[in-house]
């Protein structure tokens, strides 16, 4: 029987170790490849945002090259040899170009690949003179256009990405190239350099951008003897010894990533490796990616499969053990009656045991109450003395001969008076309180403190057929105790008071931030709005004098360019605003249907030009919102709408939600995945599927979401992929009033006798490329501009007899105040002429101050069209 029960113990341990160690093991499993491709999809995505951040640092220069191709100076500068005075103008001209674009270098290079001029040309290491007619970019221009190269300078030894444009003559051919050198040290420095490590490698396997600077000139493949010869020739890694990469391939994934170790450079653990290409370069963008929480879940997870196998396994061994307790029930039921004989015997004697100690007790000192920690005294109605233990001669320190069976209590309170365990006061009265207070029956609880600091807590009670009980418990550590927890909650209300100062001072500090911040958010915005200001006038000003269709095409896409850099900076202006709390609102009942027809009529015409059906569901309801804000977060979603369908329809329209009503906006788009609709509300967030050349910048749904924070309005969305999307806002329903209707707009003027011929204008502003754009605007409209130029210039030319018709003002004049400038001018005019602030500041105080002055107002940048408009307007009002 014994070695039966040991085989049945040994195989249910088998199949408990055999069930767990399957368990665990296909938890592992099922952990390590779940948290694997968790890990690959944040690596692609991590992956994703840096190959953005390196293609928008290359376009930003992409299309200079093909704008300096086009310059006469340059392209007459390689069509023949040129002399010295020629080229100092020549390498005047590239270090002006290049100190505008903040490239590295410039450099202009003839047919037979030697640099005529370069922007350097004053550095010890200058390009002029030197011959690149071996580097593939030169080489790639004269043939194809156009050429780009990334390789270590063969004169400066700086690397750099290298994008050359061919310049030719009025037959076609090429006779020279124009190169723009970028340094891409500052993406680098970007990149993380404690955690992941992003890498990009050209077209034959060579690294040569890295986060860690033991990747930089590793090849990741072998280079065959075509491949050195190549490297030799464009001496494209000049003076660097390229270093193989060593690495074990573990595992490899769906998209092409894998789980590797790496042995050469030295990095310890898992790494999960992810590749991109990059555009059409050659490139491919890599970024190693810590797999080590892949471990980390495969463990979790087979802990908990393990932890969950155990705990089955003892719930049906505590059924099988439940079982067999009811079978012994049964069996023990039987011998019940033997037990209660058994313990009848023992009742017996156990009261054999209670007259023991009944009889014990006469000799006063009682074996039964010796156990307890308190000193405990029993009296009997007479006030003697039955009963005590030793606790309670040890507590009071009574001499041997003095407690015995039938000593009168008086007799002991008398003793400890004589001590002075009674407290002050006569001592008879002490002793007669206490003896009544016994005879009364009353039970009573008190503390005394003895001369030695010892604390007794003293309980008595009544005994049922007369007498008293009384104990005496030492409480003196727990006193101590208790005032120690006094002392520390005193310090600890001390330390929190100290600490909410500490926090309302950083409270204070972090609102002055936060000011700061805004102030800091609006000065950037100005001084950035200056040159892209001076770039549009300067554009429109070159497109009046452009003749052929080509080059005119060339500065529209210049203009768009800068109308949407301008897109970008009002958009950050915006999230600053709303992220420090600057931007005022102006919530009231408005009706809802003029502005949403507003939005109809400009999405429509947009709309129609992508090939798409619009339509719009027109509304009678009255919301409560501000009427700006909300036309802004509607504006967003249909230009949204218009910028990622590429075919189908979009709808405008209102659907009642109680109280709300829900401004919806459909369209038949690709949809938004349900696990990236919570990110296309972040910053810089932007989706694959909007239409080539007409992507945002990521910043159109942040800002409606940060607009909708402020105004309390929900926002909501609803899409399925391949489908469409929709986008809604909900706002507050209000009853329906009045409000006063817009004026109508002023004709515009006709062309002929406009009233901006020969009108005198003074421009005021300190940036001279403004005041040099803004005067080649005005005299392309035959105004008169005697003045453009700054404060200073201005205040020194004023007097009484050269005021002029109108002055357009720029409010920010370095640490000068442009209305205050206006004001001292008008002084020495002795006249009040029209005036037109011309500001990038986006204060609603300054545009109310304007309008309340009869000033017109206009934001940088400027658009020639608005400005004409506006001046056009103030003339005819005047007049």
């Amino acid at each position: 029987m014994h070695h039966a029960r040991t085989r049945r113990l040994l195989s249910i341990a088998l199949l408990l170790a055999g069930g767990l160690t399957l368990a665990t093991t296909l938890a592992w499993r099922g952990g390590e490849s779940r948290e694997l491709d968790t890990q690959a999809r944040l690596a692609r995505q991590q992956l994703e945002l840096h190959r953005q951040a390196l293609a928008q640092q290359i376009e930003r220069y992409r299309a200079l090259p093909q704008v300096l191709a086009l310059d006469p100076d340059l392209r007459a500068g390689v069509a023949a040899p040129v002399d010295p005075a020629t080229r100092q103008r020549l390498n005047l001209r590239l270090e002006q170009a290049n100190r505008t674009t903040r490239a590295s270098t410039l450099t202009l290079i003839d047919a037979d690949g030697i640099a005529v001029a370069a922007s350097n040309w004053r550095e010890p290491g200058s390009n002029v003179g030197e011959r690149y007619g071996f580097r593939p970019y030169v080489q790639q221009a004269l043939r194809e256009g156009r050429g780009r190269f990334y390789g270590i300078g063969v004169t400066t030894g700086v690397p750099g990405y290298f994008l050359s444009e061919a310049l030719r003559d009025d037959a076609g051919r090429a006779i020279g190239v124009i190169v723009i050198k970028l340094e891409l040290a500052a993406i680098e420095q970007a990149w993380p350099r404690d955690a992941d490590t992003v890498l990009v490698s050209d077209a034959l396997g060579v690294v040569f951008l890295a986060s860690r600077h033991d990747w930089r000139y590793r090849t990741l493949a072998p280079l065959d003897t075509r491949a050195r010869a190549e490297l030799a020739a464009t001496r494209q890694y000049q003076g660097q010894t390229l270093r193989p990469h060593a690495g074990r391939q573990l595992h490899t994934l769906p998209d092409g990533s894998g789980l590797v170790r790496i042995a050469a450079p030295e990095m310890p653990g898992l790494w999960l490796w992810q590749r991109e290409p990059f555009d059409d370069t050659g490139w491919t963008l890599h970024l190693l990616h810590d797999a080590a929480p892949v471990a980390a879940a495969a463990r979790q997870w087979a802990a908990i499969a393990g932890a969950s196998w155990v705990a089955l396994a003892f719930v049906l061994l505590f059924v099988q053990q439940r079982l067999r307790l009811g079978a012994l029930r049964r069996r023990s039921r039987a011998e019940l009656e033997t037990l209660v004989q058994q313990h009848a015997e023992e009742l017996r004697t156990a009261r054999d045991g209670l007259v023991a100690a009944a009889q014990e007790a006469d000799t006063g000192l009682s074996r039964r109450l010796a156990h307890l920690p308190q000193g405990v005294v029993i009296i009997d109605a007479d006030l003697r003395v039955v009963a005590w233990n030793a606790r309670y001669i040890e507590l009071f320190r009574f001499p041997p001969d003095l407690v015995r069976v039938g000593t009168p209590i008086e007799h002991v309170f008398r003793h400890n008076a004589q001590r002075g365990l009674l407290g002050p006061g006569p001592v008879e009265e002490a002793i007669q309180r206490r003896l009544d207070h016994l005879r009364s029956g009353r039970p009573h609880m008190r503390e005394s403190e003895k001369d030695d600091g010892t604390v007794l807590e003293i309980r008595g009670n009544p005994l049922p057929d007369g007498g008293f009980v009384t104990s005496y418990a030492d409480i003196t550590s727990y006193k101590n105790t208790a005032r120690e927890l006094r002392t520390l909650a005193d310090a600890l209300e001390r330390r929190i008071a100290e600490r909410t100062a500490d926090l309302e001072q950083a409270r204070r500090e972090a609102e002055a931030a936060n000011r700061y911040k805004g102030r800091f958010a609006a000065a950037a915005v100005h001084d950035l709005l200056q040159p892209l200001n001076a770039a549009r006038m300067f554009v429109s000003g070159l497109r009046a004098r452009l003749r052929d269709d080509e080059t005119r095409a060339i500065a529209d896409s210049i203009d768009g360019a800068l109308a949407a850099q301008d897109g970008i900076l009002a958009s950050l202006l915006d999230i600053s605003r709303l992220e420090s709390g600057t931007l005022r609102t102006d919530v009231r009942g408005f009706a809802l249907g003029p502005m949403l027809d507003g939005l109809a009529s400009e999405t429509g015409v947009l709309a129609h030009a992508h090939g798409l059906q619009f339509d719009h569901v027109p509304t009678r309801a009255w919301v409560r919102s501000d009427p700006a804000l909300l036309r802004r977060v509607v504006q967003n979603f249909l230009s949204n709408a218009v910028r990622y369908t590429a075919r189908g329809r979009i709808l405008l329209g209102c659907r009642r939600d109680g109280d709300l009503l829900r401004i919806e906006v459909h369209d038949t788009g690709p949809g938004i995945p349900p696990n990236r609709q919570g990110e296309i509300f972040e910053e810089f967030r932007r989706l694959d599927a909007g239409t080539a050349g007409d992507r945002g910048a990521g910043l159109g749904l942040a800002i409606v979401e940060r607009i909708a924070r402020l105004l309390d309005h929900r926002v909501g969305l609803h899409s399925r992929p391949g489908i469409g999307s929709v986008f809604a806002v909900a706002v507050p329903l209000v009853a329906a009033g009045t409000e006063p209707a817009p004026p109508p707009p002023e004709p515009p003027p006709a062309d002929d006798g406009s009233p901006l011929r020969g009108c005198r204008v003074w421009c005021i502003d300190d940036d001279p490329h403004v005041c040099a754009a803004t005067r080649l605007l005005l005299r392309r409209w035959d105004c008169d501009v005697p003045l453009s130029d700054g404060p200073g210039a201005a205040l020194a030319a004023a007097a009484p007899d050269n005021a002029p018709d109108l002055v357009l003002l720029d409010v920010r004049l370095g640490a000068q105040d442009g209305p205050t400038v206006f004001e001292t001018l008008c002084e020495r005019w002795q006249c009040t002429p029209l005036v037109i602030l011309v500001t990038a500041e986006t204060d609603p105080a300054l545009h109310a101050r304007a309008r309340a002055a009869g000033w017109g107002f206009l934001a940088k940048p400027v658009r020639p069209p608005a400005l004409r408009a506006l001046m056009t307007q103030l003339l005819l009002r005047r007049g």
